[in-house]
């Protein structure tokens, strides 16, 4: 029963229930007529401290289109977070106009905090470089929808696997999921951090390797998972622009890959796949985003519990 329960990080889950909200997100994609007034007089209180536009667009689409209405912000700077408002005041006063929250914040276990002292569901978009499990559950439908299963996979995340929440996220589910191997592939700088090798992968067993060549596992790869380097993570300027153009995903090297293999990307790209790759039919990214709207709609159906 998800019923009024948060969705804060992928432990918040179980195998079952996030197939259960697959299913769901899977049939709305193919009758959405027939869940177009479930939400009828619910308010989502879409609160964003950090700019995003597929995530908040995505969110208020879902709402919308399941009959129900939304409100909030965009940027910290248009709420009174910007007289000084606390984060706990804020999510109390929301929450009583609200049925369930949609909230990206720029620090680290924000979310947490927030369902703490809120009246209403939580759902967790995007804490700092920590988790972003509404990006984790457009992934999983998305590979369900391609691949039929979420297991024994040999998935590759290439980039920023640093401060890459979407990475960590999905890494953390697909270990619930018999038979799955990791191939990390990164800088040394821009590594996956100890805690996720050492507590996620190493402690449970799970087969990875880490590499810093593209090319020398692309064609292993059932699923590629592309990350950009991101800009806003970096106090150093200098290093960013030294790391950005590490993995740059065109044609040529996509010569290498399984004809069956599957780009994702989290959005919004820079220059790390080339534009001549979105011809290609292994490249699912924007279907990604498409799915994301629907798995949100099942999602938020489900935290309402409504039929």
């Amino acid at each position: 029963m998800l019923q009024g329960r948060n969705l804060l990080s992928p432990d918040d889950f179980t195998p079952e229930e996030f197939l259960e909200v697959i299913q769901l997100a899977r049939e709305i994609y193919k009758s959405p007529k027939d869940f177009a007034h479930i939400c009828d007089g619910k308010i989502l209180g879409a609160l964003f401290f950090e700019p995003s536009t597929r995530t908040r667009l995505s969110f208020e689409a879902a709402m919308t289109r399941l009959g129900g209405g939304v409100i909030g912000f965009s940027e910290a700077g248009s709420s009174s977070v910007s007289k000084g408002e606390s984060l706990i005041d804020t999510i109390r006063t929301v929450g009583s106009y609200v049925d369930v929250i949609a909230m990206r914040h720029p620090k680290e276990g924000a979310a947490s905090l927030a369902s703490e002292y809120s009246y209403v569901p939580i759902i967790n978009a995007g804490d700092g470089g920590h988790q972003h499990p509404t990006q984790t559950l457009t992934d999983l439908v998305t590979i369900m929808e391609s691949k039929g299963t979420l297991e024994n996979m040999t998935i590759g995340f290439c980039g920023d696997l640093k401060f890459g929440r979407t990475v960590h996220s999905l890494i953390r589910t697909m270990t619930m999921f018999k038979g799955n191997k990791f191939v990390l592939i990164s800088p040394k700088e821009l590594e996956l951090p100890k805690y996720w090798k050492t507590v996620v992968l190493d402690n449970q067993n799970i087969e990875y390797r880490e590499v810093e060549r593209l090319e020398d596992v692309l064609g292993d790869l059932d699923i590629l998972y592309m990350t950009r380097v991101q800009k806003e993570r970096f106090f150093n300027e200098a290093e960013y622009i030294r790391l950005k153009d590490s993995y740059i995903l065109d044609n040529k090297k996509m010569e290498l890959a399984k004809k069956d293999m599957i780009v994702l990307h989290p959005l919004p790209r820079v220059n790390e796949i080339a534009l001549e790759m979105d011809k290609d039919p292994r490249a699912w990214y924007f279907k990604q985003v498409k799915y994301g709207m629907f798995a949100r709609m099942a999602l938020i159906s489900k935290l309402l519990g409504v039929k």
